[in-house]
């Protein structure tokens, strides 16, 4: 049946919106494809670039030029080290602070909140020259613990942001229950609350390990010694001088650089796309 005239303009304005829509979401997706086609192409361009070209052809010599210890192995396991123990830290002290946040009502509570907030605007390298200072003082510089702490310290504002939204979706009354049974308020936030939430959970663990993981001031200011360094600082040595870079390997070390964000992110996709498993726990 066709359309009535005055429905025709109406349809067609919605065919172009949509039409409008899609273009500008292939732009968007166009910006992404484009600078990982040319990580994937230049790895495996034995003359690689800056342009987005296919390879001449096809060679493994990138890769066996920065697999070692002193240029890729080292550096990992700096960074699975420091951006892991900083991950467990944020997201165990996030819960914590996060609990009563979400459990108890109070006027400071609000005040608090924006506090965390306001925090959470600061620009990293307004506070990094006092935190230099103050850790030269209490003898943390060049320690994977302080700079494992200061990791922590900077993601968990909104770490705590996160956790609260999470656990306020958590009934209450599970708890209570708990309660009942002797359970006391530790416990019933390890066994009751955190388990329930467990895609929070999941997006506070991506979330903070990724940031970290990519971060290169905080480990530059705060690390002296090249064999501390991550693999966000020694990523810096393919930049040679007077603009000379090894584009090759450096496409073939952000790969494997990479890897371990991705290895995550798959370990916990089914974490983050189950939702919250509370339908029919507080009926009855």
């Amino acid at each position: 049946m066709p359309l009535p005239h005055r429905a025709r303009p109406l349809a067609s304005r919605r065919a172009a919106r949509r039409l409008a829509a899609d273009a500008g979401l292939l732009v968007v997706a166009l910006a992404f494809v484009l600078p990982l086609a040319w990580v994937v192409l230049s790895a495996l361009d034995p003359h690689a670039g800056l342009r987005v070209k296919a390879p001449d052809g096809l060679t493994l010599e990138h890769f066996d030029a920065v697999l070692t210890d002193e240029i890729t192995f080292t550096p990992l396991l700096n960074s699975l080290l420091l951006c892991g123990g900083a991950t467990a830290l944020t997201v165990v002290c996030a819960a914590l602070a996060a609990y009563p946040l979400s459990r108890f009502r109070s006027r400071l509570n609000r005040p608090f909140l924006l506090t965390i907030l306001f925090a959470t605007s600061l620009p990293i390298t307004a506070i990094m020259v006092p935190v230099y200072a103050l850790f030269v003082q209490v003898d943390l510089i060049d320690t994977r613990q302080g700079t494992i702490f200061f990791f922590a310290a900077s993601q968990l504002p909104f770490a705590i942001w996160l956790m609260k939204n999470f656990m306020d979706g958590v009934p209450r009354e599970l708890e209570e229950a708990a309660w009942t049974d002797g359970a006391s308020t530790l416990q019933s936030l390890v066994r009751i609350v955190l388990p329930l939430m467990g895609p929070g959970v999941a997006v506070v663990t991506v979330f903070s390990f990724v940031m970290m993981w990519g971060n290169f001031f905080v480990p530059f200011m705060l690390l002296l010694s090249p064999d501390l360094m991550p693999a966000s600082v020694s990523i810096n040595d393919f930049f040679g001088n007077r603009g000379m870079v090894a584009y090759g390997q450096l496409a073939a070390f952000s790969i494997v650089y990479s890897t371990p964000v991705i290895l995550l992110y798959v370990l916990i996709a089914r974490r983050l796309g189950g939702g919250f498993a509370l339908g029919g726990a507080v009926k009855g």
